[in-house]
């Protein structure tokens, strides 16, 4: 059989792989199962195309093809949907038809396969911020308790936190109540100690990785922020310039043009919804001493700063926070992938930098 393009959907424990020539004509599809799967991978020739949605496995098959002298391409799963050939007709034999059909696609963009050094770096991520969602609703849940008993806390977790231990020792609650805070307490603190865990294996994870240190250099950007983006990100190259990274981000305008004439919509918000969120979260911080250093000192304004405060006072708060994150996003694939340091004062040189600020 001359298979040259092999399109995967992948799942669980059934796997339908659907089988084309070099011109995209479909010889054969197959269902198989995970051990089955694996056996037949090894059966096709070394160099065979074989496509994926990107998803939580899709990873560690691509790496295992890779070992076999096969070719995987992960691509977006909103790449592939409109290559499917009947919209209201979804099913695993469609997908993995529609898999190969983006695969032949001319210009489909593909996602690198990720190492198994980076997937650990972004697991840990990953269970803080499961931790911190934990901890969160924990909170909430026992504010909502405490409120039917008449006990009425004001926003904040750490106006809750002073209320759980001022009760827990208060001999006038009943005792079903302080055994309950008190049960309360024990699960937050046990959440604490493993988001610092996380926190001290991320610190450590990028102490070394000098990628992850020029990052940390630019304004906004932390050790979290530093290392989850070195970490998805990988090899930089793969985008073309600063604003292609910031669109795979989900921070640029959705667009509606025709006739030449640009017409601009909402941010996006596709992407990696982690990376975004700290890009944001940096830009807050960001946004935050700009405003405090024109309060106090304004002659003391960087550049950047001026920006800054300008867009602040002429689009409002929120769209604010946005483009200082895509400004940021910009700013980190430069560094990353040109290989060079921050240098705030380069726009005075008379190029293009990582601190220019956007127009």
């Amino acid at each position: 059989m001359n298979t040259t393009t092999v399109g995967v959907d992948l799942a669980k424990n059934v796997f339908v792989a659907c089988m084309a020539d070099g011109t995209g004509r479909v010889l054969e599809t197959r269902e198989l199962n995970r051990a089955g799967f694996l056996a037949w991978l090894s059966t096709l020739p070394r160099g065979t195309l074989v496509g994926m949605e990107a998803c939580g496995g899709a990873h560690c098959w691509g790496r295992t093809m890779q070992s076999l002298g096969l070719e995987p391409r992960l691509m977006a799963a909103e790449f592939v949907r409109p290559y499917r050939k009947r919209q209201a007709v979804k099913n695993d034999r469609a997908d993995a038809a529609a898999v190969v059909a983006a695969l032949l696609a001319p210009g489909m963009r593909f996602i690198p396969v990720k190492t198994e050094a980076q997937q650990q770096r972004l697991a840990w991520h990953s269970l803080r911020l499961g931790w911190i969602e934990e901890r969160t609703a924990l909170l909430n849940r026992i504010r909502g308790l405490l409120a039917e008993f008449g006990m009425v806390v004001d926003t904040g977790a750490i106006r809750l936190r002073r209320k759980l231990a001022e009760h827990e020792f208060d001999t006038a609650q009943p005792a079903p109540i302080r055994h309950l805070i008190q049960s309360v307490r024990d699960q937050l603190d046990a959440l604490d100690l493993r988001i610092a865990e996380c926190d001290r294996q991320i610190a450590a994870q990028q102490a070394d990785d000098a990628a992850a240190r020029r990052v940390r250099e630019l304004p906004g950007v932390g050790v979290l922020t530093a290392d989850a983006v070195v970490a998805s990100v990988g090899d930089a190259t793969m985008f073309h310039n600063g604003r292609q990274f910031a669109a795979w981000l989900g921070l640029t305008p959705s667009q509606h043009s025709s006739g030449g004439k640009p017409k601009l919509g909402r941010i996006t918000r596709r992407g990696d919804d982690y990376l975004r969120t700290l890009l944001v979260q940096g830009a807050r911080s960001v946004l935050a001493a700009a405003l405090r250093k024109a309060r106090n000192t304004p002659e003391a304004l960087t550049r950047l700063q001026q920006w800054i405060v300008t867009l602040n006072g002429r689009v409002g708060y929120h769209k604010t926070l946005v483009a200082i994150a895509n400004k940021h996003a910009r700013q980190v694939w430069a560094v990353l992938a040109k290989g060079e340091a921050y240098n705030p004062e380069a726009w005075r040189q008379g190029h293009d930098s990582v601190a220019e600020p956007a127009r």
